[in-house]
């Protein structure tokens, strides 16, 4: 019998000895297979699998600690069919149990984690969970999670053995999951340079500013994972921020939105000139200000364009869905290097649209001396040629024809001179004529449309349209303008603006969605007011393709 004790004893030691063998042989496999993935999503699934085949557990879980230190941002599950989880309802943020490790990081077993004096109990649909094994995942100094444990098959208790086998795994999850944010960085670090590289190709290549602005948004947009991406720009002589550029959802809606300086986190980081975050860009107390288009939005950033404060020339803003992680110090610094290049990019462009509008304005001086030069002066001699051979013809058809042609070429000479004076208009001295009050403005609309307004001008705009009509004719054009961004969402504008030599006739044409019978009608209550007042009239049409028509017309002499 005692020898019969002995080969039984033998005989467990065995086995504990190969149990203990296996239990390597997994945990090893464990490891590696924990340590051969780069992608971080896909390294946290494989270390709640791994930990929950290791004691043989029923259900798993992983949570990541969120920035604040006290909550999870992020919860993955192990035993939990979908069906189930959605039943659940919303995921644990770190209360409870889940709390009690996040607070003290440090392994803890449980016999019955119900009667714990830190349990909140389950919510409704939970399946039941007794037994209870957690430990916490450091990351170098950091703690970055914790691998919870629940249910032993077999109804046993997690033990010591137990305890370290997850303890050691969570050494090597956490080397994995080092490797996998340095992985994750340098992917996106080469996603930047990359990004930094398409932008200097696209300016070299003479790409229009708007265009390489919008390129910035969207590869700042899909880099970071944000929803939307808006640039804002200074508006001259205000406090106020506009959006020029809106990618991402609701991009039409946002755009040539002011936003206001104070109480908005764009306009914080303009007036910092340094970087601005918040966990929640909807419910941010702090940042109240403007409209609510930014509801249903979570973490945001908003980075300003330039180098130092007095040189920013805009704001990127991006914000990602509720419940997304924060934007971390790690990602602000590559964008900011990007934001710094991005603001050269632009700066560049200025610089040369400026040399650009330099060689037009010397080409104009040209074109305007040739004119004077060459052309005036050859259809004055032309003139008194026929003047004289007038003379010389009996056949008053012939003669009056003659006169006629005298006077086409007086009145040729009067548009070449109106032309020359706007060719000239930016000369120093020289104020802008109404031609170039006219271009300037239509120009810059192109900012907040999103595309620039073509423009045609006929007739003696410069020398017979007297100051007082061009105020009016000017302020028309504006608030036309004004309501075609605001209201029309055109995708074509077009503008005419003629002098028939007894009126002058202002003409906005849009693609856009018309102008609703029911809708605000207070800016086209001031144009037919500023018509009427002058004598004049306002005509609003429908084109046969759709949009709308205004047509502005007032006398060249006010009052009749």
């Amino acid at each position: 019998m005692r020898l019969d004790e002995l080969l039984e004893e033998l005989q467990a030691r065995i086995n504990a000895a190969r149990g203990t063998r296996d239990r390597v042989h997994s945990l090893l496999e464990a490891v590696v297979s924990v340590g051969r993935e780069l992608d971080l999503s896909q390294v946290l699934r494989r270390i709640v699998e791994a930990a929950a085949l290791l004691v043989d557990a029923q259900y798993g879980a992983l949570g990541v600690i969120g920035p604040d230190g006290r909550t999870l941002s992020k919860f993955l599950t192990y035993g939990l069919t979908d069906e189930e989880i959605a039943k659940v309802g919303p995921l644990p943020a770190g209360h409870g149990i889940l709390g009690k490790l996040i607070r003290n990081p440090e392994p803890l077993r449980l016999a019955d984690l119900t009667a714990d004096e830190a349990s909140y109990g389950f919510p409704p649909h939970h399946p039941p969970m007794r037994t209870f094994l957690g430990v916490p995942i450091r990351v170098r100094d950091e703690v970055f999670g914790n691998l919870y444990l629940t249910d032993k098959h077999g109804g046993q208790e997690f033990d010591a053995e137990d305890e370290s086998v997850i303890s050691t795994l969570s050494v090597a999850a956490g080397v994995a999951i080092d490797n996998a944010r340095l992985y994750e960085a340098s992917q996106r670090q080469q996603r930047w340079l990359q990004a930094n590289a398409e932008i200097t190709n696209s300016l070299l290549s003479g790409s229009p500013r708007l265009e390489v602005l919008e390129l910035i948004a969207r590869r700042a947009e899909e880099i970071t994972g944000a929803v939307i991406a808006d640039v804002s720009v200074p508006v001259d002589g205000t406090d106020d921020l506009i959006v020029e550029l809106a990618c991402g959802a609701d991009g039409d809606t946002r755009r040539g939105l002011v936003v206001p300086v104070e109480g908005s986190l764009c306009g914080a980081a303009y007036k910092a000139g340094a970087p601005v975050t918040t966990a929640g860009l909807a419910e941010d107390d702090r940042y109240t200000s403007g409209s609510r288009v930014f509801d249903g939005l979570g973490p945001a950033v908003a980075v300003c364009l330039g180098t130092a404060a007095k040189d920013t020339r805009g704001v990127l803003l991006l914000a990602r869905r509720q419940g997304e992680p924060v934007f971390t110090e790690g990602e602000l610094e590559p964008l900011l290097a990007f934001a710094g290049q991005a603001a050269l990019a632009l700066e560049l462009a200025e610089r040369r649209n400026d040399a650009e509008q330099l060689a037009l304005l010397e080409d104009r001086d040209r074109i305007a001396r040739d004119l004077h030069d060459l052309a005036i002066q050859r259809l004055f001699a032309t003139g008194m040629t026929l003047q004289s051979a007038a003379r010389l013809v009996q056949n008053e058809s012939a003669a009056e024809r003659i006169s006629r042609a005298v006077g086409d070429l007086d009145e040729t000479i009067k548009i070449i001179r109106s032309t020359i004076f706007g060719l000239r208009a930016r000369e120093e001295g020289t104020a802008p004529s109404l031609r170039a009050h006219v271009a300037r403005a239509v120009g810059e609309t192109a900012t907040t449309l999103g595309f620039p307004p073509r423009l045609s001008m006929e007739g003696l705009l410069d020398t017979d349209v007297p100051a007082q009509v061009g105020e009016h004719v000017m302020a028309a054009l504006t608030e036309m303008l004004s309501n075609a961004a605001r209201h029309a969402r055109a995708t074509r504008v077009e503008v005419s603006l003629q002098a028939t030599g007894d009126e002058v006739i202002l003409t906005v044409t849009d693609n856009g969605r018309g102008i609703p019978a029911e809708g605000r009608r207070s800016g086209l209550s001031n144009l037919e007011e500023r018509a009427r007042s002058l004598g004049g009239t306002l005509k609003i049409e429908r084109p046969d393709g759709g949009g709308s028509r205004l047509v502005w017309r007032v006398p060249l002499t006010p009052g009749l």
